[in-house]
């Protein structure tokens, strides 16, 4: 049950976050930057703090529709499916607004702690579920981005995605929003005043942050800006605030392209002989050329400790 007082916040909700977006929107466009394509893990998710699942979906759709973002791509955690009750509706209407569903494996197994053969069977499980909905794509993101901590595990599953035609659904840019959206969910369970202008500013601050961090590390290695993959989750966080994120993001020169555009880009052929995976292909290939050490090549927003810190700063929750 939500706290009392929630639906009214929640209609306050939207001219919040228009007022938000205007402030940002009224600065100057900056120069060019890159491309950047928009994915989103673990859909579809259950009821939030803020949204029930129906109303998420609802607000993704409508807002992607209106920012004109296209191609999206939803990694979907087939499990989830069955354990909402609008789930495959949901599914239904991501599809059929354009987004590309791809898949996640069915429960979310992380390799490291999960047996080769049993992690190719949660993949095969998901695949047969997706292949009921339609614009399916054939890309496969690891869950928590773990490929494994053995050169033997890793290189039998990337075997054995090329045996089943899967290609590997990378990020360039991680994140911690699942954190933030937890930190929010917080506030809420405990009955902290939420201000929706500064929750929407940490959410795209911290993630253009997160953007303008990993963008350096490529040109750092690559020489260049590749067609970068945005790591986001089907939380509450994204449906009240990527609109935000998208003008942000395109008001600093970049532009919003569909995922299966970006994974054209050279990088997606660059399997990185490391195995240190966990913050992206970028960060990967950074990694195993040397560039930098593994502690350089995490975002210092991807802390679980720093958010909290800041969400205290913005007064998103009491002071400790």
């Amino acid at each position: 049950m939500r706290p009392a007082g929630l639906a009214a916040l929640l209609i306050a909700v939207s001219s919040l976050v228009a007022c938000h977006t205007g402030a940002r929107t009224g600065q100057a466009e900056l120069e060019p930057r890159g491309q950047i394509a928009l994915t989103f893990d673990d859909a579809p998710l259950g009821d939030g703090a803020f949204l029930t699942g129906d109303e998420r979906t609802a607000r993704l759709i409508a807002t992607l529709a209106d920012a004109d973002v296209h191609g999206a791509m939803l990694f979907v955690l087939t499990e989830n499916i069955a354990d909402q009750p609008q789930g495959p509706a949901r599914l239904k209407a991501y599809a059929e607004a354009g987004f590309q569903l791809a898949n996640h494996t069915h429960t979310h197994a992380g390799l490291s702690g999960t047996d080769t053969d049993e992690y190719l069977a949660g993949i095969d499980a998901a695949a047969s579920i997706l292949s009921d909905y339609g614009n399916t794509s054939p890309f496969f993101r690891y869950p928590y981005l773990d490929e494994g901590r053995t050169t033997d595990k890793r290189d039998a599953i990337r075997a054995g995605l090329e045996a089943r035609g899967l290609r590997s659904g990378y990020v360039t840019v991680d994140t911690y929003d699942w954190y933030m959206n937890a930190l929010a969910a917080e506030a809420i369970k405990n009955g902290h005043p939420v201000d929706m202008g500064a929750l929407g500013a940490a959410y795209v601050d911290t993630l253009v942050g997160d953007v303008e961090f990993y963008d350096r590390i490529a040109q750092a290695t690559l020489g260049r800006s590749p067609a970068h993959v945005l790591l986001l989750h089907e939380n509450d966080l994204a449906a009240l605030f990527v609109g935000d994120l998208v003008k942000e993001l395109r008001r600093r020169g970049w532009e919003i392209i569909p995922a299966e555009e970006a994974y054209t880009d050279p990088i997606s052929a660059d399997l990185p002989y490391t195995l240190f995976n966990g913050q992206g292909r970028v960060a990967a290939i950074a990694h195993a050329e040397g560039v930098f050490k593994g502690s350089e090549l995490i975002s210092p927003d991807e802390d679980e400790d720093w958010l909290r810190a800041d969400f205290i700063r913005r007064g998103l929750l009491p002071a400790e």
